[in-house]
C-alpha cells in the first residue's frame, strides 16, 4: 500500500522529474523540479495556494513516482519526452502534431537535385525552409527545376550515366540530361549555384535574364517561348510576394503569442498559439495551434509549455523566439535549445518597437482564430466529452474514459475476421485500433468468433505500457444485444475482469435504437449527442472490419481459392483473372467460356468449374439416383 506521507519524507533533495498516477494507476501529471524533495511536498501541503488546476488534481493522486537527473536541463528534456508518450491529463497538451516541409538541394552529389523533405537532418546537404505549405514547397521545386533544369531522378550519378534513356523532363526542356552525359558536371553545378541564390531570397538577377530570354524571343516571332517566360517570371514575383514582412536584421526568429478562452465553463478550456514564421528577416508563414488547457492555467504557463513541446518536435531552430509575456524556466529552455540547434538561441520578450509590435499582432492573430472557432470548441465539446456523460447517465456509470467497442465480418464463414476500436473521450484513437483473424472458429459461427476474438484481447500479454492492449476499458460495447453482451460477459467472468457491457441493439434497419445493459434495453434518445456518438462507435467498428476482410479477400482469396484448384499454376491462374477480372466472374463462367481461356485445356477448365459448382454437381447426382430408385 502506496502511503504518501512515508513517501514524501524520503524524496531526494535532487533534480529530476515526478509523476503522479490516478487510482487506475494513470499518469496525470509529469512536472520537473531542481528539488524533488520542495517541489513533490508542496503539492500536499494544505496551507499553500494552489489554484483550481492543482486542487483538483491532487485529490486524484493515489501514488506518484520519480526519476533522479544529474541537472536541470536533463530533467526537462525527460519531462518532455514524458509528456509526449503519455499525454498526461492535467499537462497543458498539444492539441496539433504538425510537421513541416523543407526543400533540400543534395549538394555532396556530383549532380545535385531539388527535393522535397519533411525532415532535417545533420548531413552535408542545404536545407531551406521550414515553410509552412507543403503545397507553396512543390511549386517552388517545380519552378527551379523549370528555371534552372535540374534533375529529379534519383539515379547514381555518373555511376549509371547512359544506361537508361532520358527521362519525360528532358524531352519538356526541364532537364539538361545529365545522365546520358549532355552536361558537364561544372556547368551543371552553375546552375546549381543559381538555385542557391534563389531560394535564399536573391531573384533579381533570374528575372532579368529571363526578361531578356522574354525580349528576344519576342523579338524572332517566338511568341509561344516569350509567353513561358513571361509566366516563369510572374511566378517569381509571386513567391516574392509571398514574403511580406521584412526585417534588416536578416536574422532567424519566431515570434509566439497566445489568447485563451476563459468564457466556457468547463473543466478544460481551449487556448491557440499564433507563431509567425521569419527566416533571414522574411516572414515566409505562419501557424496556429490549439492547446488542450485546465483552468486556471495563466498565459505564461501554455506559452512555457508549447515551447517545450513545439521545439522537441520540430528540426528547426531559430537563434531567437520572441514571447509575448516572460515564462518560467526560461534560461534552463535556452540552453536546452542552444545544445539542440548547436548555436545561441535567445528567448525575449520585447517593450517597444517593431518586434513589440509583432508579437502583439500574433496575439491578435490567435485571437481572431479563437474567437472565430467558438461555436466549433462548444460543438465538439458536446460531441465528445458531453456525449460520453449522456452515455453514463443512461447507464448509471461514472467515469468513463476508454470505450472498446468490437464487431465480426465474415461471408458465410470465410476469412472471419474481428475488429476492436477504441475511442477515448469521445475521440477515435486509432493508434488503439486492432484487428483480429479468426483462428479457432470454422465456418460462419459470429458468437463464437466474438468469444475468440475477446479472449484473444485480454488474455493477450501487453509488449510495453504503450501497447494499446495494455489499458483496460472503463466500457465495452457489443455490435449487438443480448447475445453478443452475454459472450462477452462469459469471456470476462472466465478471466475474472469485472468491466460494464453495453450492446447496442438495432433495429430492423441495422440503426441503433437503443442500449442493453444489466438484462434492460435502455431506449436512448436519437436526436442526443450520446446517441450520435454511439452510432459513429458502431459504425466505425463495422467500417473496420468489414475494411480489413476486403483486404483479406482482395490478397487471399484469388491466391488461396484459384491455388487449391487442381491443374491451375500460376499461369493460368493470371490467364483467368486476365479474362474474367475477378472470382465472382470466373465462379459464373461456363464451362465453354473457361474452356475458351488462355493456356486453359479441356481438363483444366472442368477442374475449375466442378471446384466452383461442387455442391450443384453432388445436388444433381443425389437427384438422378433418387429419380433411379
Amino acid at each position: 500500500m502506496f502511503q504518501i506521507e512515508e513517501e514524501l519524507k524520503k524524496l531526494p533533495a535532487k533534480p529530476g522529474v515526478y509523476i503522479m498516477h490516478d487510482e487506475k494507476d494513470e499518469i496525470i501529471y509529469v512536472g520537473k523540479a531542481v528539488s524533488l524533495k520542495n517541489r513533490v511536498r508542496q503539492y500536499f501541503q494544505s496551507s499553500r495556494n494552489k489554484g483550481a488546476k492543482i486542487e483538483q488534481m491532487v485529490t486524484h493522486i493515489s501514488r506518484f513516482e520519480y526519476i533522479i537527473t544529474d541537472s536541470e536541463l536533463e530533467a526537462l528534456v525527460l519531462e518532455s519526452n514524458l509528456i509526449k508518450e503519455h499525454r498526461p491529463k492535467y499537462n497543458t497538451m498539444l492539441k496539433d502534431d504538425k510537421s513541416y516541409p523543407f526543400i533540400k538541394v543534395t549538394v555532396q552529389e556530383e549532380f545535385p537535385r531539388v527535393l522535397f523533405s519533411r525532415r532535417m537532418k545533420k548531413d552535408k546537404n542545404r536545407y531551406f525552409g521550414p515553410y509552412t505549405s507543403a503545397g507553396a514547397v512543390k511549386d517552388v521545386i517545380e519552378l527551379v527545376r523549370k528555371l534552372y533544369q535540374v534533375r529529379s531522378c534519383s539515379r547514381v550519378l555518373p555511376r549509371d550515366c547512359g544506361k537508361e534513356r532520358p527521362c519525360l523532363y528532358y524531352h519538356l526542356k526541364q532537364c539538361t540530361a545529365p545522365c546520358q552525359g549532355r552536361v558537364s558536371s561544372e556547368e551543371y553545378k552553375e546552375n546549381i549555384k543559381k538555385v542557391l541564390r534563389f531560394l535564399n531570397g536573391d531573384f533579381q538577377d533570374t528575372i532579368e535574364e529571363l526578361t531578356e530570354k522574354m525580349q528576344a524571343a519576342s523579338d524572332a516571332l517566338r511568341f509561344e517561348d516569350a509567353k513561358e517566360y513571361r509566366d516563369l517570371i510572374e511566378s517569381i514575383r509571386m513567391i516574392g510576394e509571398r514574403q511580406k514582412i521584412t526585417s534588416h536584421s536578416g536574422e532567424d526568429r519566431d515570434i509566439i503569442a497566445a489568447a485563451m478562452d476563459e468564457s466556457l465553463d468547463l473543466r478544460e478550456q481551449d487556448a491557440v498559439v499564433q507563431v509567425f514564421f521569419i527566416r533571414e528577416g522574411k516572414m515566409i508563414g505562419r501557424d496556429h495551434f490549439y492547446l488542450r488547457v485546465a483552468r486556471g492555467d495563466t498565459k505564461e504557463q501554455v506559452l512555457s509549455s508549447f515551447v517545450k513541446q513545439f521545439y522537441a518536435g520540430t528540426p528547426f531552430i531559430p537563434g531567437e523566439i520572441m514571447l509575448q509575456k516572460e515564462i518560467e524556466d526560461a534560461q534552463v529552455i535556452e540552453e536546452w535549445l542552444s545544445s539542440r540547434r548547436g548555436q545561441k538561441v535567445h528567448i525575449r520578450v520585447p517593450k517597444k518597437g517593431t518586434k513589440e509590435k509583432l508579437v502583439e499582432l500574433a496575439r491578435e492573430n490567435a485571437t481572431m482564430v479563437l474567437n472565430k472557432d467558438r461555436e466549433r470548441i462548444k460543438r465538439e465539446e458536446g460531441r465528445t466529452v458531453g456525449a460520453v456523460k449522456e452515455v453514463e447517465q443512461w447507464l448509471g456509470l461514472s467515469d468513463i474514459v476508454r470505450m472498446e467497442a468490437f464487431d465480426i465480418s465474415n461471408i458465410s464463414g470465410f476469412e472471419s475476421v474481428g475488429s476492436m476500436v477504441v475511442y477515448e473521450r469521445g475521440r477515435p484513437k486509432r493508434s488503439d485500433y486492432r484487428k483480429f483473424k479468426i483462428k479457432w472458429v470454422q465456418g460462419p459461427n459470429d458468437y463464437a468468433s466474438m468469444e475468440e476474438v475477446l479472449t484473444r484481447r485480454f488474455t493477450h500479454e501487453a509488449k510495453g505500457e504503450f501497447d494499446s492492449f495494455a489499458k483496460m476499458p472503463d466500457l465495452l460495447l457489443m455490435d449487438g444485444g443480448r447475445g453478443q453482451v452475454n459472450i462477452a460477459l462469459k469471456v470476462l467472468g472466465e478471466l475474472g475482469l469485472s468491466i460494464p457491457v453495453c450492446g447496442m441493439v438495432k433495429d430492423d434497419h441495422h440503426r441503433t435504437r437503443g442500449l442493453y445493459y444489466n438484462n434492460l434495453e435502455i431506449p436512448i434518445d436519437t436526436s442526443s449527442e450520446g446517441f450520435r456518438l454511439i452510432t459513429r462507435i458502431q459504425d466505425e467498428a463495422h467500417r473496420f472490419a468489414i475494411e480489413y476482410h476486403r483486404s483479406l479477400r482482395s490478397k487471399e482469396q484469388v491466391h488461396s481459392l484459384l491455388d487449391d484448384i487442381p491443374g491451375v499454376g500460376e499461369t493460368r491462374r493470371k490467364a483467368l483473372l486476365r479474362r474474367f477480372k475477378s472470382l465472382e466472374n470466373i465462379r459464373d463462367a461456363s464451362l465453354e467460356e473457361l474452356r475458351e481461356t488462355e493456356s486453359m485445356d479441356r481438363k483444366s477448365a472442368e477442374q475449375v468449374y466442378t471446384f466452383f459448382h461442387r455442391d450443384d454437381i453432388i445436388r444433381t447426382e443425389e437427384n438422378e439416383k433418387e429419380k433411379d430408385k
